[in-house]
């Protein structure tokens, strides 16, 4: 199924959002509660399934939905349908603060591998489906790296990125990753989970215990802030700031 062509604009610099354009009967697919606002005659519809196979039967559609309940994602996509005249407007916001990314998946290759929670919304006709690492490092310590999505088609992909983006051509090249880092790569790129170095670096470090290892020919997007790290970083400040409140400007006021 060739995918839908649409337009679309990213608007915002920290905290993004895209607005996709639609004709008659074009359709956007995109992750449960990512709609921000919709213009007059978009439907919405949540289905079993990316609708990339409109002949799957039931059993087809409750593999695809499990697949994405091992994810950690919803259940349902949800399709935004042009149903009225002219043309009309959808836009998608990412959950927590970042960049959105869009990929012509057609100029990718027809492929694109991406971290878990990275998929956003693309035209409907992309397939969205798990891709297991079947590397035993990646399977017991890679994290974010050991189930991925695989998006595949030939239209528009918008994927959410934490922080700044940047963006890396490989020829026959390595490069090592902090784990939480890789937001998605090509098909021709060979993902691994390896070592971050000897017993006192992996310890005494900080960088953790384990790398996200790329090789191969292909792009690699990486973020700058991965959510993990925005929690880590946020957590001890909040604590902070209670204990501090209430221990010494807390008991000043109460006394």
């Amino acid at each position: 199924m060739r995918s839908h062509e649409i337009d679309y604009k990213i608007y915002g610099n920290d905290i993004q959002l895209v607005e996709i354009e639609l004709d008659p009967n074009e359709t956007v697919i995109a992750e449960a509660g990512a709609m921000a606002y919709m213009e007059e005659g978009i439907q919405f519809e949540a289905k079993m399934g990316d609708g990339s196979e409109p002949e799957a039967g039931l059993f087809g559609k409750l593999l695809s939905a499990g697949s994405r309940m091992i994810t950690g994602e919803s259940l349902f996509l949800t399709h935004f349908t042009h149903r009225g005249y002219g043309k009309s407007k959808v836009a998608f916001s990412a959950p927590y603060p970042g960049t959105i990314m869009p990929i012509d998946l057609k100029q990718a290759g027809g492929t694109l591998i991406v971290q878990k929670d990275g998929f956003l919304c693309a035209a409907l006709g992309t397939k969205v489906s798990i891709a297991f690492n079947k590397r035993l490092g990646a399977t017991f310590f890679g994290g974010e790296g050991f189930i991925l999505q695989k998006l595949q088609g030939d239209g528009m992909a918008f994927v959410h990125a934490g922080g700044t983006v940047i963006e890396k051509q490989l020829n026959n090249e390595t490069l090592r990753v902090d784990t939480g880092c890789v937001v998605a790569f090509e098909e021709g790129i060979d993902f691994s989970i390896e070592k971050a170095g000897g017993l006192k670096s992996m310890v005494f470090g900080g960088e953790g215990l384990f790398l996200a290892t790329l090789r191969g020919t292909g792009k690699v997007y990486l973020q700058s802030m991965p959510i993990r790290k925005l929690i880590q970083a946020i957590s001890p400040m909040g604590s902070n700031t209670s204990k501090g409140g209430r221990s010494i400007l807390g008991e000043f006021l109460e006394g």
